[in-house]
């Protein structure tokens, strides 16, 4: 089996590393494409390239998958997968581009530096292509779980883009305070905030773009503002 990897980023790379088998890798950025390669025993090549590949996989920015979908399913003859991070667009765009074709789109609901994890798994059309890919990723550590594209893009809602919004909002409204002051929730609350903003903002910017959240966590603040001591009492209740 042979798999193109288009997009050489974290999740690319990551993507490419847990197989065994022959990996290529092709990114508007050809030296990221020849990292990647080099990272993890593949080769880049162009991102126009004319070969063919067992099975294609769209490791881009949400923004960008459905297009990725219709320049690149035609490089695969059996098998075309995501791991952009929303279902129903790449599902939608593999379904009428590569509709002979095995399709599972994949998320990982992990960041590359903390692999292995939890890998939500949407398998549209499944075949022995897209069976080995998941046997790899198992043996990498990875727990693949199935679910459908619209339950996960329900679920992003919450899990990250109103999550990701909470806990910005709490680091632009903190203040420094002496490590002696923290309680354990606050330091936990603080750790977490300093993980997030770590991380890359166009990534998390591209989450809260497809998927919202922030406008709700602005409204739940806002009734909490404006509480009085007995209507705290039941959002406390309702939160619990």
């Amino acid at each position: 089996m042979n798999v193109l990897v288009v997009g050489a980023g974290e999740m690319g790379a990551w993507f490419g590393g847990c197989l065994s088998t022959s990996v290529a890798y092709a990114d508007r950025d050809r030296t990221a494409a020849e990292e990647a390669a080099a990272t993890t025993g593949g080769r880049a090549v162009d991102l126009d390239t004319a070969e063919q590949f067992d099975a294609v996989c769209l490791a881009v920015p949400i923004s960008a998958v459905e297009d990725a979908v219709v320049a690149h399913a035609d490089r695969a003859t059996r098998a075309v997968l995501d791991v952009a991070g929303v279902m129903e667009p790449p599902v939608t765009a593999m379904r009428a581009h590569a509709p002979e074709h095995e399709r599972v789109s994949l998320h990982p609901l992990f960041g590359g530096e903390y692999a292995p994890g939890r890998i939500a798994v949407v398998p549209d059309a499944t075949g022995p292509i897209t069976d080995e890919i998941r046997s790899e990723l198992r043996a990498r550590g990875n727990d693949l779980f199935e679910t459908t594209a619209d339950e996960h893009d329900r679920s992003m809602a919450t899990v990250q883009a109103r999550t990701h919004a909470a806990v910005l909002a709490f680091g632009l409204a903190r203040e420094p305070v002496r490590e002696e002051f923290h309680t354990p929730v606050s330091k936990q609350l603080s750790t977490l905030t300093d993980r997030v903003t770590s991380g890359n903002p166009h990534v998390y910017a591209e989450i809260q773009s497809a998927f919202g959240g922030a406008d709700e966590i602005a409204a739940a603040a806002t009734r909490i503002a404006q509480a009085d001591d007995e209507t705290f009492e039941t959002l406390y209740r309702d939160a619990r």
